[in-house]
């Protein structure tokens, strides 16, 4: 693991390493509970929302009920075992890390820790990502879709390494931050086990060059996610003589335009409060490797037996609502990232603050505080469209999403009104809509 200059008195605290004072998510308790929610929750819609238990139910309500029928079969118990679906998770994910080895990408600085270091990172997830999908089409044009349903056929073994995957290094992360000379997150050292596992205790854990945070971050999960909805794609193709529908091909385009922009634009990662704030426990590591590529994929898993058709019209409609949030996200994150640089090409107002920084007060940033989060929220919603109406839990992600970027907000605010005093007081009076204008 990496080593920095810190120094500790032997009970976890420093200068640089104080003791955490408050909790986030109610502390102990709420990270029990997220924890338990975690690791249920992917396998509940995978048993309770699939063709095998005749579908998706219509109200969230129907879940457990349906999930505990399909579970109490002794025979279905044994069909679980995957050893196969279970290897094939490891080699995925040591392909991922012998791409981030191999494959050529610069090095790039991160921003400057409470040490004064700044971590170097390289930047080739974008490439490891081409390579993957270049594997996979080979093999479906050559052999045709149904040479490419492995991960649907494997779901659960898949599934459950991506689990143990993330519990271990969790668990092995956590137990090396107690190492001497470790830079811990300032949200993660509070001396309550439970809870600095969840969080993460460590701020930045590596091995030599390689940072575990980042990789799992962008590569393994991310990629795995565009590879499981084509895996469910071909699915569907293969049931229908090869061509999809007007449903998954929205879902397969909005998704994986979401993850080449994330891919692509990798750099911006390391300025993201994940990045530069929090440590790597649990909670990154259950959401990176299982959360999302196993639960964000769920439209793609209910339409490989579900054949929605749309129509050109509500696929059209669909289509302009998920180009409106896309635009709102990347201009409102194109202007954050110039006004940081020292540019402001459109000319936007602003706020001095006593810090000598300012804050933008005008276009999107004076709409709201948090524009990029509104936008998201728009291509959350046309992600789960396509699945039409035939049950709810395929809008699971949008009001997962609203939860989860609501939360952020509150950390955000948090931190800035900790960060700028009476200034960030001046700012939400020019700013007061915190993520939709006019709403909230």
């Amino acid at each position: 693991m990496s080593k920095h200059l810190v120094t500790s008195n032997g009970n976890g605290s420093s200068l640089l390493n104080p003791r955490t004072t408050s909790y986030e998510f109610l502390g102990p308790p709420g990270a029990f509970l997220i924890t338990t929610l975690t690791l249920s929750v992917p396998y509940i819609f995978s048993f309770a929302c699939s063709e095998k238990a005749g579908g998706c139910p219509r109200s969230f309500s129907e879940l457990p009920a349906q999930f505990i029928d399909v579970v109490s079969d002794v025979e279905w118990w044994k069909a679980q075992w995957d050893p196969q679906g279970f290897g094939a998770y490891f080699a995925w994910y040591a392909f991922t890390v012998v791409a981030w080895a191999v494959v050529p990408g610069d090095w790039v600085d991160g921003l400057p820790t409470r040490t004064g270091q700044r971590i170097k990172y390289k930047i080739n997830a974008f490439s490891t990502m081409l390579l993957s999908l270049g594997i996979v089409g080979g093999l479906i044009f050559t052999r045709g879709p149904s040479s490419f349903t492995y991960i649907y056929d494997h779901w659960v073994g898949i599934l459950t390494g991506a689990m143990v995957n993330a519990i271990v290094q969790a668990n092995l992360c956590y137990l090396s931050s107690f190492r001497e000379g470790r830079l811990l997150a300032l949200g993660g050292n509070s001396g309550n086990h439970l809870y600095d596992w969840f969080m993460g205790r460590e701020l930045n854990p590596q091995i030599g060059s390689f940072d575990i945070k980042t990789f799992n971050e962008l590569r393994p999960g991310m990629i795995l996610w565009v590879l499981i909805n084509i895996s469910m794609a071909c699915e569907q193709a293969s049931r229908r003589g090869g061509t999809i529908t007007d449903s998954m091909w929205l879902v397969l385009a909005f998704q994986g335009w979401y993850t080449v922009d994330a891919l692509y634009n990798e750099p911006a990662l390391f300025s993201t409060m994940d990045v530069a704030s929090d440590g790597f426990g649990f909670m990154l590591s259950i959401g990176d490797l299982v959360w999302l590529p196993f639960t964000y994929s769920l439209q793609a898993r209910y339409l490989a037996w579900n054949h929605v058709e749309l129509g050109p019209v509500w696929t059209a409609a669909i289509f302009i609502l998920h180009g409106l949030g896309y635009y709102i996200f990347r201009t409102a994150n194109g202007d954050k990232n110039n006004f940081r640089n020292g540019k402001n090409p459109k000319g936007l107002s602003s706020m001095q603050t006593k810090r000598g920084t300012k804050l933008i007060t005008s276009g999107w940033w004076g709409a709201s505080r948090h524009p990029n989060y509104f936008g998201d929220l728009i291509m959350g919603l046309a992600w789960c469209l396509p699945t039409a109406f035939g049950t709810p839990v395929t809008y699971y992600y949008i009001i997962y999403f609203a939860v989860l970027l609501v939360h952020r907000q509150r950390r955000d605010d948090e931190a800035c009104q900790h960060k700028y005093g009476d200034d960030w007081n001046e700012y939400k009076k020019l700013v007061p809509w915190r993520i939709i204008p006019k709403v909230y």
